[in-house]
């Protein structure tokens, strides 16, 4: 076997979590004819051809799946050995970070976090994309977002994630809504039209499933909107109810709009949101300087219901 440098182990790394020379390629910021190089230098000095053509894919061979995890340890442990230059030269760079989240999130942590960024790194920039229907996971893998936050369940299964908040939806209503005049039960509960928030259109969600389930009844959704905040002014017009997560209704002046709120008499799964980034940015000390710091603002910016 031929001699071979940590640069050609990283590319080994990235080649087999990849699997395909085109997105290495992109991953690296290189051409692909460069990666093939990078390739042809691996089958030679390993005598095994690493990734092999199945179908219109290619897959890592027996030999390089079996090795991955030891060539990830070991550019792991050689990118530490950096870690300490590189954090304490953050006034000196201008780093950008795509991040994205919904509106919620980004009301709650943008300015904080912005702030926090600023004392370490002056020159940074934060750009927050906005939440999309397809899952997160290409965006993180291929680049285009560096991190992603929110609880949606469309993610593949090799992403990294860190819980950094967790809420439960509550009811709100006009201060002098009936519903209010007893105490309320999954029964009283259903006597009322509701107002459904989903990007997507979906009228239904975890409330309807605990209702039919645990009760077997039905809500009347009256009104999809697609999302919370265009509706809240309006609820002291109407018998309508509009269930909000806690982390919303804490911004909203209740008693200047005319608005209450009431825990459903239901047992609710929390939502729990989540900062998410693709594995390859474990060791990146610039990255886990954003995720730590990110996680330390959240816990002040989420209060109790940080975890």
């Amino acid at each position: 076997m031929k001699g071979y440098d940590l640069d050609l182990l990283r590319f080994l790394q990235v080649l087999v979590e990849e699997e395909s020379v085109s997105r290495a390629a992109r991953r690296m910021k290189m051409s692909e004819p460069a990666m093939s190089r990078q390739l042809a230098k691996l089958r030679s000095a390993f005598a095994d051809p690493i990734l092999v053509q199945a179908g219109r894919r290619m897959l890592p061979s027996a030999f390089a799946t079996g090795v991955l995890a030891q060539v990830q340890e070991l550019v792991r442990n050689a990118d530490s050995l950096l870690e300490t230059r590189a954090l304490a030269n953050l006034a000196n760079m201008s780093p950008t970070f795509k991040i994205r989240a919904n509106d919620l999130i980004v009301a709650a942590l943008a300015l904080p976090l912005l702030e926090a960024l600023k004392q370490d790194c002056p020159r940074c920039e934060v750009i927050w994309a906005p939440e999309m229907d397809e899952a997160a996971s290409d965006p993180l893998r291929d680049g285009g977002i560096d991190l992603y936050i929110g609880a949606t369940e469309l993610m593949t299964p090799e992403i990294r994630r860190q819980t950094v908040m967790r809420d439960y939806m509550q009811g709100l209503v006009r201060k002098e809504h009936p519903i209010l005049a007893t105490p309320i039960t999954p029964e009283s509960m259903v006597q009322y039209d509701y107002i459904s928030v989903s990007r997507r259109g979906k009228a239904r969600g975890p409330i309807d499933w605990m209702l039919q389930n645990q009760h077997g009844l039905t809500r009347r959704i009256a009104m999809v909107v697609p999302n919370y905040h265009c509706m809240i002014e309006s609820m002291k017009g109407t018998d309508l109810v509009l269930p909000l997560p806690g982390l919303v209704i804490n911004h909203i002046s209740l008693d200047a709009l005319g608005l209450a709120v009431f825990d459903f008499p239901l047992s609710l799964p929390c939502i729990e949101a989540f900062q998410a980034w693709h594995p390859r940015r474990d060791t990146d000390p610039v990255h886990r300087w954003l995720r730590e710091t990110l996680f330390r603002v959240s816990r002040k910016a989420f209060g109790k219901r940080s975890v």
